[in-house]
């Protein structure tokens, strides 16, 4: 293996230079807003910020589900919040999430906005909230929990590890791929043992395990993340890929995916959403369309 460059770190380090890959005009060593921006508000008792990233998605399937078993007070609007022009940085939005990071929810369903952050936390706010997908018996409440936070704990070296110099780095870095890959295997092979001898992650019920992973992981053995499908040889994964099919026939499942995503197919990208029907109204191919 070759060293990329001749690369020494200096004693102290100072951000002096743009650095490069799909990010470098938003990326900063400082917290905080830079611009003045109000969020907008909808009518609904839930106000999410976001964006169809795995993160985002996560929210929105939530949400989705939660309407699915019948729960009105999950009602929402979804505003898309684009990461790459910087809008996470905007005044409204650092006062709902201080690490300006999607997704962001504001509950006004009582009398005082409740703001929720970091995307496992917003998962169980809304399990508790509502009594759905969160067990409540001791020893399956720490199954759901645990892998929950196996993946808030797992995702970033498959996102921000692998992802980022498999995807989107200005170089191709041979030791960061080969050390990211060989980990994001290993994850897969931890989910895929699993779901071996599980139905679903944290047991015989759907959780929010469930819809905390699939976005990541499932999201992977599908093809949808980063392109890296064959060079990570996820046919190897039959586990998690029959438990990914299985959910992705869930109809929550696909809505979720399509809200406040901005790429791909444009009868999959719902930008804002603000009612059920706009899964059938309002997708960029219908709007298209009526132009």
């Amino acid at each position: 293996m070759t060293a990329p460059t001749d690369y020494v770190p200096p004693k102290v380090w100072t951000s002096q230079k743009p650095n490069g890959g799909q990010f470098e005009n938003v990326n900063r060593p400082v917290a905080g807003a830079t611009h003045n921006k109000e969020l907008p508000v909808g009518k609904h008792p839930f106000q999410l910020y976001s964006l169809a990233t795995p993160n985002g998605v996560k929210i929105t399937i939530m949400l989705e589900e939660l309407l699915a078993l019948g729960h009105s007070g999950a009602e929402y609007d979804a505003w898309p919040i684009r990461i790459g022009d910087g809008e996470q940085f905007g005044s409204g939005f650092v006062a709902i999430n201080p690490n300006s990071k999607i997704p962001a929810l504001v509950d006004r369903s009582g009398a005082k906005p409740i703001r929720i952050f970091e995307s496992g936390s917003i998962l169980i706010y809304l399990a508790e909230k509502f009594g759905a997908f969160l067990p409540t018996e001791p020893a399956a409440r720490a199954e759901c929990l645990s892998w929950l936070f196996w993946q808030v704990g797992s995702a970033p070296y498959l996102g921000g590890g692998f992802g980022h110099f498999f995807a989107y780095a200005p170089m191709k870095i041979e030791y960061a791929i080969d050390r990211f890959a060989m980990e994001v295997k290993r994850q897969l092979d931890v989910l895929d043992k699993r779901l071996a001898e599980s139905k679903f992650v944290a047991g015989d019920s759907y959780t929010i395990a469930d819809i905390a992973i699939f976005p990541w992981y499932g999201g992977l053995v599908k093809g949808w993340n980063y392109g890296a499908a064959e060079f990570l040889s996820v046919e190897d994964y039959a586990h998690v890929r029959r438990w990914a099919d299985m959910l992705i026939e869930r109809p929550a499942v696909p809505r979720g995916r399509m809200v406040n995503r901005l790429s791909g197919e444009l009868s999959g990208q719902l930008h804002e959403r603000h009612d059920a029907s706009d899964f059938k109204t309002k997708t960029q191919d219908k709007l298209k369309a009526s132009y």
